[in-house]
Formats: C-alpha cells, structure tokens, sequence
C-alpha cells in the first residue's frame, strides 16, 4: 500500500470508531500518524502519458484523497468522494448533471443558496422546475414522470420536514430519474442515502464534518465510477477545488464528529422536550419529538434525529426578541459547529417566503444543556415581553 492509499479500518467496526480510523497513512516504521498538508501547486514527473501521475494540484492533491475516501466509506460506497471548495462547489456540481432544458424536481422550501441556485438557472433557460412539497410523497411522485434530476433535503433546511427517501429513490430509478440527496443535516452518522436508491450525496462539510466554524467546504459522494470520473472532469476543469489546508482541518474535525453530534443531539432532545412543555411559540419543529408531524418518518429512516431545532413565534418582532435575549447562543449564520448559534431565517433576502417570518433555527451545540436551556428561557421571556 502506498502513502497516497489512506489505511482503511476493518469492516466490522461502528461507525464512531471509523470516523477515527479512517483516512490514516500506511502503517510503516516513524509514518506519521496524520495525513500531511501537501502545499504544492505541482508535482514532479507530471507527464499525463505516465499511468497515476498525478499532474498539476487542480487534478489531485495527496491532502484531500484521505477526506474523500473517509467520507465515502462512512456513505457506504468504495468509490471515493471528490471534495470542493464551498458546498455550494458541491451544490452546483450535483446540478451540472442537469442536461440543458431538462427538468429538475425540487423542494419549494430548503437551503436558500440551493433554491436560489436552481431558480437562476431555470431563469437563465439552463434548466425547467417542478418545486415539490418534499414531504408530501404523492406529489413528488408525481412530479417524477420526465424528469432528469430530483433534489431532495432530508430533514430540510430550516423546516425539517422529512421526505420518504426510499420510496422517492426507487419511483425515481423507474423513471431513470438521478437523485440527489444533501445529507449535511444528518451526515453519514445518521443516515446513508446511497444505500436507499440515492445517486449522489452532496455535504456541505463546513457544518457537522469540519465541526469547528473554521472551513468552508463542499463533498460529493456517488456509487457509480463512471459517474465520478464524469464529476471529476468537470471539478477539474471548473477549478472548483478546496485547498489542502481546509481538507487537512475537515478530516481533523472528522475525527471527533461523533462525540460532537452524540452530544449536540442529545442537547437538542432536551432542549426540545423542555421547548415543549415551555410553549410560548406557535410551532416547533423537531423531529425527534413524538408530537412531531414527522417523527414516525424520520424515526424509521435515521439513526439519530439531529441537532437543529425550529421554533417558530407569531411574528418576525417576536422572533427578533427571543433571539436578542440569548446570552449563549451566538446570532450567526451556518450550524453545525461546537458552539449554539441562533438565526431568525427569513432576516436572509433570499430566504424562500414560505419559510414562517417568525422561524428562528437553533444549532444546538456541545456545551452544558442546562446552561442552553437557561439561555433559551431568557430569550423566551424577552419573546413573551413584547
């Protein structure tokens, strides 16, 4: 085994012990036991007739093969992930596998910079929409018949509403469909979509894989080789590649993912349960809530139901003071991170209008649950002053 074949962990390992082990050099005598950070903009011996070499650093870089080969194995597949710059990178390059004017099925309400994207390229003529209630099985099936592309969040960002994976996969694959699955909420710790029927799992790795609010990064996972050969042609030439350092911090952060995403879940559990029996809102949204209107959905479908809680008040004022009253809670954009932070989504211009004004979305992080649930009841009772 070379230094460029990351050691693979054995195959009856969970998968909080590979997220350890994963991506480690070859075991040889003084080896470090951490990939390096290669900074080169080339390589030696860059002649593309030599068989593996491996040209210019826009082509490959020895510091992102180990992140991308860990995070396929967590996905379930053997062919290794491809990493890029932002995963909105990520995003973009699950819809380049849109043939001009085809027909992408999409959900109404999700991430905004994907919606954003989808609905620029179908005002440009790129490409046609069918937008979707995402949940609602019946009518995302039947937006399926002539379609070449359905995009699916599951949970969605900022609702969490939870799609029928299986069965949206296997109507599709009848109708020769490709789906894509953005699994950043769950990540691979919680839900492997490849396994279900999806095509291409997109992460935004700046959220729960990196972990620390300190990477920007995107990774697209596939089964099928000639589809990632087809997807790496296209990186390669559009440049949309991360940089070594950021690979070598995602990986270091991949280590500790399942401590931080054990222990955020069980702080976003709580902190909902206790939300629940606090009221003061008009909805609250949680999967993993019994009362949830999705919790049998995502209970059959997910190992764990996340660490991203939406409450929604009556009003975007009402919003702004719960969200003004946190001392804890950081009021900033993204998730996934160490630390809570806290947005009111709709304050984003391009956030979709049937995303509630007053819903504010909670990224629950590592620190003491009783000190967030503290925090939360001030901002409640700033909420309830108004």
């Amino acid at each position: 085994m070379s230094a460029e074949q990351p050691v693979q962990h054995p195959d009856n390992v969970s998968p909080s012990t590979a997220v350890v082990s994963l991506g480690r050099p070859e075991r040889t005598a003084d080896a470090p036991l951490n990939p390096p950070v290669v900074l080169s903009s080339t390589f030696v011996g860059s002649d593309p007739a030599v068989d593996g070499a491996r040209g210019y650093a826009r082509f490959s870089n020895p510091t992102w093969e180990p992140l991308e080969e860990a995070i396929a194995t967590l996905e379930g597949t053997d062919v290794p992930g491809l990493a890029y710059a932002s995963g909105m990178a990520a995003v973009s390059a699950g819809f380049s596998l849109v043939p001009i004017g085809g027909i992408v099925v999409v959900p109404g309400t999700a991430y905004n910079g994907t919606i954003g994207l989808a609905r620029e390229l179908a005002a440009d003529g790129a490409l046609t929409l069918r937008e979707v209630d995402p949940a609602d099985t019946d009518q995302v099936l039947a937006a399926l018949p002539g379609a070449d592309l359905i995009w699916l969040e599951s949970p969605v960002n900022p609702l969490l509403d939870v799609a029928d994976v299986p069965a949206i996969a296997a109507a599709a694959r009848e109708h020769g469909v490709t789906v894509v699955v953005d699994n950043t909420f769950s990540t691979p710790l919680r839900q492997r979509p490849l396994s279900v029927g999806a095509d291409v799992v997109v992460h935004s790795a700046t959220k729960f894989i990196a972990g620390h609010s300190d990477v920007i990064m995107g990774i697209v996972v596939v089964k099928d080789a000639e589809l990632r050969a087809k997807l790496l042609g296209r990186r390669t030439l559009a440049g949309s590649i991360p940089g070594p350092f950021e690979a070598w911090l995602a990986l270091r952060g991949l280590r500790t993912m399942s401590l931080r995403l054990d222990r955020a879940e069980a702080n976003a559990g709580m902190l909902a349960e206790r939300l629940h029996q606090a009221g003061g809102f008009s909805d609250l949204r949680y999967p993993g809530l019994p009362s949830d209107k999705h919790h049998a959905r995502a209970a059959a479908q997910l190992d764990g139901f996340g660490a991203i809680i939406s409450v929604v008040f009556d009003s975007a004022e009402r919003a702004n003071a719960f969200v003004a009253g946190l001392q804890l809670f950081t009021p900033a954009t993204s998730l996934g991170g160490v630390e809570s932070l806290v947005e009111r989504r709709r304050r984003h211009a391009a956030e979709p209008v049937d995303v509630p004004e007053g819903l504010v979305r909670l990224s629950v992080g590592i620190e003491d649950v009783d000190d967030l649930w503290a925090d939360v009841q001030r901002g409640l009772a700033a909420a309830a002053a108004l």
